[in-house]
């Protein structure tokens, strides 16, 4: 028999491994790619941008937005950053930040792609402040606004609150007795105070 020659065996080099340099050099490239952030509308095919301007009596305000679309809310925020929506046609609610009766309006946009859509809203408000005192010493108690029959909500005594321009009724009550006051209206712009006393 004659003898069988060894058979050679290819040795399998393992893969170099990631010097400090190229991790840095790999580092430094996500870095720039944070940086520069989503691409722009322009960029973002299909999709434009809807963002709102809010006045309080003409004054620059704050509030959010809300983007319906077939009736399913698809996009919500504050005023101050657009939101991103597929180009097509939604129902837009803005409302006013800081309102008792929370202020709201509507408004029907079209989104074309890569452009920016402006709602604008201006909300005409007062403020009213209701004053409760129990022989002539400031009591604690509350006052409830009414509106068309519906509540609008409850401030404290001497608290201020801002609520749109309308007619109101006030409804004052401390241990159990009430006082009412009916058909309190409230220009825009205007401030008014109530006084109750027990």
């Amino acid at each position: 028999m004659g003898v069988e020659a060894p058979r050679l065996t290819r040795k399998t080099r393992a893969p170099p491994m990631p010097t400090r340099r190229d991790i840095l050099r790999i580092s430094g490239a996500l870095a720039v790619l944070w940086l520069a952030g989503p691409l722009p509308p322009a960029q973002a095919q299909g999709r434009g941008r809807i963002r709102c301007e809010i006045t309080e009596n003409g004054e620059a305000a704050s509030g959010t937005l809300t983007v319906e679309a077939g009736g399913r809310e698809v996009a919500s925020g504050d005023c101050a950053s657009p939101v991103a929506v597929p180009a097509g046609q939604y129902a837009v609610t803005v409302q006013l930040d800081g309102a008792l009766d929370r202020p709201e309006q509507r408004r029907q946009v079209t989104i074309q792609a890569g452009a920016t859509e402006t709602v604008r809203a201006d909300f005409a408000t007062a403020v009213l402040e209701v004053n409760i005192t129990a022989g002539g010493r400031r009591a604690a108690a509350m006052a409830t606004l009414f509106k068309n029959g519906a509540r609008v909500g409850t401030l404290g005594s001497g608290v201020a609150a801002h609520v749109s321009a309308g007619t109101y009724d006030v409804v004052v009550r401390y241990r159990g007795v009430e006082r009412r006051f009916a058909g309190v209206t409230l220009a825009r712009g205007q401030r008014r105070t109530l006084s109750a006393d027990f």
